[in-house]
């Protein structure tokens, strides 16, 4: 169980050593006193003092019983009845409705449940009672950034720096805002100063890693992540984090450290899960694709029990997709939405090469090469958010207005605005997109949509291989994979019928045989004029956040064609699951590197 003491909001700054005494002082002069027991135990734990800061928040909750409920439902929480927590934090409130700490740990329980809106609402209200309350200030910038809201998360983590800037917490929180919305040299210096304050902070040494890894200075980054392994061995996030550099090559002695901590018993699911990854990529490299196929499978195994993925749900939305957006009800709104062509989407599936054809576009003075965006899904699904009817996408699209296309585009338009530069275009390359084809040229009609394919088992194998951050829950199986990428592969076929010229299909085998080829095809259909620097991509020094980042700093290379067939011993089962989407495979796609 967390210490009682961590329930509690911290004293702003100041001499702590004095603060200290003086509680103590007070809780000597008034001992039946709850607030200055209260006064004491936050002023322990900022001093770093939690066992002695536990005594005296013992004796605060003897002395004020509300909060020997609060202490009781926190335990709830902390022990995962998140339900039982939820429960008495509301009988709390309905007698203690400004319970600053009875509201920040309510939304901390909603947040968990995933009500993000009403733990949003919940910290508000705390903050309006309590504006210096630390905690819920991070709390709060928590919750935005889970809401993809990062420039409001900068703005609260910054508000708790302000209240304590010695606060190692919250310069890390906001190192991860600042990263996560781009502004990789803040993020760095956030990280930096966390480090100051805490030397040897996991969180932010792993950080750091990340943001020189996305920026390219890959050395240091190394440096960093080893660090971090220097003062937590078992963070299995780390040993992904170098095996997921996709360049790096474990010496024998990490490996061997790795398996050593598979063996332990008190290592974590999270842990494990990035190890067993990790592994597979190490022996991968060693040639040994039968243990690294086992390691993969273990990973693959663990992870999929932790992350929630439904295929019938899938196949029903894209039945409802395809019978919503045919010939007719496309017609009847052709000319609908905002006419912005800033956009150039690129979909598909993840480790199709979608960054390379992303580094390319960025390679171009007019174009601004962005991230994976979330924001055309949600705006999708939020057409439905408000129906008291329970309609909800596609189907709600039946009852819009011609304007409210437009606003959708204009509102896609905005929410991206602080993510680009001055650049007239910019790249989307959020893979999940491709089911949101008919939405986006609804409410953006002049937006470039590119495809970004490779060969089935390639894709499948790429994909099967590779942790994810988060989201790409249909991963983790190889059937689930097989399915998803057949179902891909039919919605695609029904833009192509549907919308024909739309989306320019990209064979990542196409590019590595005709790299200027198929360059030229892809400036060409965004409209772009030609320019060397496209074809020196890996030239361009640019935030890369996904997988391949350090694979697009280097020129195109053939290694990665075929690589399935390392494995093809144990795929038997997932080439016969993707037959249909084999037996149409282009030639060019169907004999490369073989």
């Amino acid at each position: 169980m967390k210490s009682k003491a961590e329930a509690r909001r911290p004293a702003a700054s100041g001499d702590r050593a004095g603060a200290v005494a003086i509680w103590r002082k007070a809780c000597a002069d008034r001992p039946d006193d709850a607030a200055a027991w209260r006064g004491l135990g936050q002023s322990l734990l900022r001093s770093g003092r939690a066992a002695e800061a536990d005594i005296a928040f013992d004796r605060y909750f003897a002395l004020s019983p509300a909060h020997a409920a609060l202490a009781e439902a926190a335990t709830l929480q902390q022990t995962g009845d998140i339900e039982g927590a939820l429960a008495l934090y509301r009988a709390i409130l309905s007698r203690e409705p400004d319970s600053v700490d009875a509201l920040r740990l309510y939304a901390l329980a909603l947040a968990q449940t995933g009500h993000l809106d009403e733990a949003e609402t919940q910290l508000r209200r705390c903050l309006a009672l309590a504006p210096d309350f630390i905690f819920a200030w991070n709390n709060l910038g928590s919750v935005l950034y889970e809401r993809d809201r990062l420039d409001e998360a900068i703005d609260a983590f910054q508000r708790a720096t302000a209240l304590d800037p010695r606060d190692a917490q919250s310069h890390f929180n906001l190192g991860n805002a600042l990263a996560a919305a781009g502004a990789h040299e803040r993020a760095e210096q956030s990280y930096d100063t966390a480090l100051e304050r805490q030397p040897a902070h996991p969180g932010a040494l792993i950080g750091k890693g990340h943001v020189l890894k996305t920026i390219g200075r890959q050395r240091e980054a190394i440096e960093a992540y080893r660090m971090c392994l220097d003062a937590r061995p078992d963070y299995g996030q780390v040993w992904w984090s170098l095996a997921n550099l996709k360049t790096y090559r474990f010496a024998a002695d990490e490996i061997m450290r790795m398996e050593r901590l598979l063996e332990q018993a008190a290592l974590s699911p999270d842990n494990r899960i990035a190890i067993l990854f990790a592994l597979g990529k190490a022996h991968e490299d060693e040639g040994d694709f039968a243990r690294a196929f086992a390691f993969y499978c273990d990973g693959n195994r663990e992870q999929r029990t932790r992350v929630s993925y439904d295929p019938v749900q899938t196949e029903t939305l894209n039945d409802h997709i395809i019978g919503l957006f045919d010939e007719k009800f496309l017609a009847e709104r052709a000319g609908f939405g905002h006419d912005d062509s800033a956009p150039i989407f690129i979909v598909g599936l993840p480790r199709s090469g979608s960054t390379l054809i992303e580094q390319i576009l960025a390679s171009h003075s007019q174009v601004d090469g962005t991230s994976e965006l979330p924001n055309l899904g949600q705006l999708a699904m939020a057409t439905g958010k408000y129906r008291s009817d329970g309609v909800s996408y596609p189907e709600t699209l039946r009852d819009l207005e011609e304007a409210d296309f437009a606003a959708l585009g204009r509102a896609y338009i905005e929410q991206t605005r602080w993510q680009r530069g001055p650049a007239v275009h910019f790249t989307d390359k959020m893979p999940n997109n491709f089911p949101t084809i008919g939405f986006l040229k609804l409410i953006l009609p002049n937006a470039k949509v590119i495809d970004a394919r490779r060969h089935p088992m390639d894709s499948c194998m790429g994909s099967f291989k590779q942790l994810f951050a988060k989201g790409q829950a249909f991963t983790y199986d190889l059937f689930e994979l097989a399915e998803y990428y057949l179902q891909y592969a039919r919605i695609m076929k029904h833009w192509d019928r549907v919308l024909p010229g739309t989306v320019l299909r990209v064979d990542y085998e196409a590019m590595l045989a005709d790299q200027e080829g198929q360059t030229r095809r892809i400036l060409a259909h965004c409209g772009l004029a030609w320019e060397d620097a496209c074809l020196d991509f890996h030239r361009t020094e640019r935030a890369v956040k996904t997988a391949s980042s350090e694979q697009v700093r280097r020129p195109v290379y053939r290694s990665s064609l075929q690589s399935w067939r390392r494995f093809a011993p144990f795929l038997e089962d997932l080439e016969r699951h993707l037959a249909p989407a084999l037996a149409e495979l282009p030639d060019h796609v169907r004999a490369a590197g073989v």
